[in-house]
């Protein structure tokens, strides 16, 4: 066998934050060794999400550790147009805020295809783009993301891989995935200038980051053929490529997913669950009914060899799935289940649901929740930001306006409301495009939100003390970019966590919304136990820690440790609980590249999981919410 299937090489780390060292650490010594040859070096840059990490690294290289760009060449992959220079989404402005505005380039060594170019004479700076790059002999180094649908720079699937600089018609896929900059999709251009294949094989070396839900685009670019509907198979081409992920977008790669086809497999109960289940959904069969016959056609006579008879290895496979589920989220009091995934006791228990935004509680795991307090357990929410951010400034002016006649209606002096609701029209009428909100209407959408969650959670049947409101700091940028993870945060999770000292803790798993919020605060929650169980406190050994997803993803039905079945009413009470959030139904800002509301992506998310354990051969229930065990 071989030990994979990739065509290009491909180096894996646990997250983003290890991956983009590694990346900077690769470009800092490329600097130097350019240096200390009196050359300067010819950097190709990307922008968007999948870099963010990498540049951040490269100013902390520079402020720590002296490292210099003065003899630097930069040359960016693409640009949106028509844009300002100036606009906050433009690629200049990414590249200034992140990287150069830290650094000591020379201005004029930086550059960056301009969006606001006469169309006319577009050809003409395109070509003069590429002599520059000729002129200070090539691009040394090309750093590269990828789209979803395998872009690299803007170009989309059908490019040429002898295309060169150009203005190109932007995909409707990619303009939904690049939402995130945006208010929402009629605000992201139709056209962008890019970089053109041919320019980027010339590359003396390339990096491709590519990170989370990139996972089955990058392994259809690396295993699959060489195509130019996936612009990144074309990379097969080159001779010094290397592709950069972390564990998540290697989640495809046959050496990840199915790694007994590759070599040596260690067969753990998880792998041959994985196995299993996998082969059991390819061949449209229930787990009880797989025969040897199907074990040798798919690549796994060595779990035969190892394990003997199929019929035993689809029973303990079948045991696995069918003792993840459970109507007991809590554990069953005064119930000895072995194989069930949470504790009898203690009963009950005290639960926290640590929600990202202030709707992705009910959203993710809104039937949970519901049975956690339905079945007695002393359940708290923390929610960890304002989600001002995702609030339209129509809403605003309609709660104000209610505030106005409601103090009219009881002969409150509202004055004071007047004057806020005369300065907040004024303002949003001039509000410039990509202009940030005034610090009071960001309170006032933030409050807009609680005043949701405080609902929701009295729908649930929670008094209010059970809801807080940690308006964690890394949030509160009023900007879409947020800061990173900072001590502050983890000092106010660890304070709430020594408050209530749970026996249960639920976090948001799904790291895939598009400001990367989630992740943020997934990384709090981590750090926050991980230095709570090294200061020897208590009450965490005996906490277990649950992951959910639901907003922009879910798991892996071969992942899930917990699954929570839902009858077709107790669905019906999650969607009515999440429309208690009215800021966030219909069209919201920023949200991402799934056009369905978040109760129509719960409730399909949730049927599928349910479907899915159907057709492995379990019972037929409406809907699922799932969960795995982070242990820390």
């Amino acid at each position: 066998m071989v030990d994979s299937f990739e065509k290009i090489p491909v180096k894996i780390f646990k997250d983003s934050h290890s991956g983009s060292y590694f990346v900077a650490q690769e470009i800092a010594k490329l600097i130097r060794e350019k240096a200390a040859a009196n050359q300067p070096c010819v950097l190709g840059m990307a922008t968007g999400g999948t870099p963010i990490d990498l540049y951040a690294e490269l100013v902390r290289m520079h402020r720590e550790e002296g490292l210099s760009f003065k003899h630097v060449i930069t040359f960016n992959l693409d640009e949106y147009y028509p844009i300002e220079k100036n606009a906050f989404q433009s690629y200049w402005s990414f590249m200034h805020r992140h990287l150069f505005n830290h650094v000591d380039i020379d201005p004029a060594n930086i550059h960056i295809p301009n969006g606001s170019w006469p169309k006319e004479e577009i050809k003409k700076y395109c070509a003069e783009y590429e002599a520059k790059m000729e002129a200070v002999g090539g691009v040394d180094l090309q750093i590269l993301g990828i789209g979803l649908n395998g872009h690299i720079g803007f170009n989309e699937p059908g490019s040429s891989i002898y295309s060169r600089t150009r203005l190109v018609n932007l995909q409707n896929t990619t303009r939904i995935a690049n939402t995130y900059e945006f208010e929402n999709i009629s605000k992201v251009p139709r056209l962008a200038i890019t970089m053109g294949i041919g320019n980027i094989l010339k590359a003396k070396r390339i990096i491709l980051m590519g990170w989370g839900q990139k996972a089955a685009i990058i392994a259809k670019s690396v295993e699959g053929d060489v195509t130019e509907q996936i612009p990144a198979s074309i990379l097969q081409q080159h001779g010094d490529c290397t592709f950069v992920i972390d564990e998540a977008a290697a989640s495809e790669l046959t050496r990840v997913k199915s790694p007994w086809l590759t070599g040596d497999c260690v067969w753990t109960p998880q792998m041959i669950k994985r196995a299993v289940v996998h082969m059991a959904l390819k061949l449209d069969k229930s787990v009880l009914s797989l025969t040897s016959n199907d074990y040798l056609e798919n690549g796994l006579s060595d779990l035969l060899v190892e394990k003997g008879d199929a019929y035993e290895i689809n029973l303990q496979v079948y045991y696995l799935l069918r003792d993840s589920i459970t109507g007991w989220p809590g554990g069953k009091p005064g119930a000895y289940i072995p194989a069930h995934p949470e504790r009898s006791e203690p009963h009950p228990k005290r639960c926290v649901i640590f929600s990202p935004h202030p709707d992705d509680d009910i959203i993710s795991m809104g039937g949970t929740f519901m049975r956690l307090h339905d079945q007695g357990h002393e359940v708290h929410v923390a929610y960890q930001t304002s989600g001002n951010i995702a609030v339209t400034d129509e809403f605003v002016t309609r709660f104000i306006d209610f505030a106005v006649g409601f103090e009219d209606m009881f002969g409150i002096d509202n004055q004071k409301s007047q004057q806020i609701l005369s300065d907040a029209r004024k303002y949003i009428a001039s509000k410039e495009k990509n202009q940030s909100d005034t610090a009071e209407i960001r309170a006032i959408k933030g409050l807009i939100r609680r005043c949701e969650a405080k609902a929701t959670c009295r729908y649930v049947g929670l008094t209010e003390d059970r809801c807080h409101f940690m308006n964690l700091p890394f949030y509160e940028t009023g900007t879409i970019d947020k800061n990173p993870m900072g001590e502050e945060d983890v000092r106010l999770t660890m304070e709430l966590l020594n408050k209530l000292k749970p026996h249960q803790i639920y976090c948001a798993g799904d790291l895939a919304d598009p400001h990367g919020t989630h992740k943020v605060c997934l990384e709090i929650i981590f750090e926050s136990m991980r230095r709570l169980k090294a200061a020897g406190e208590e009450w965490i050994k005996d906490c277990w820690v649950w992951l959910y997803k639901g907003a922009w993803q879910e798991w892996d039905i071969a992942e899930i440790e917990m699954a929570i079945p839902m009858s077709p009413d107790q669905v019906m009470k999650k969607r009515f609980g999440i429309f208690i959030h009215q800021s966030q139904k219909d069209m919201v800002p920023f949200q991402g590249s799934d056009s369905r509301e978040f109760w129509q992506r719960a409730e399909d998310r949730n049927s599928n999981t349910a479907n899915l354990y159907a057709a492995l051969g379990m019972t037929k229930y409406a809907a699922m919410e799932a969960f795995v065990r982070w242990h820390y």
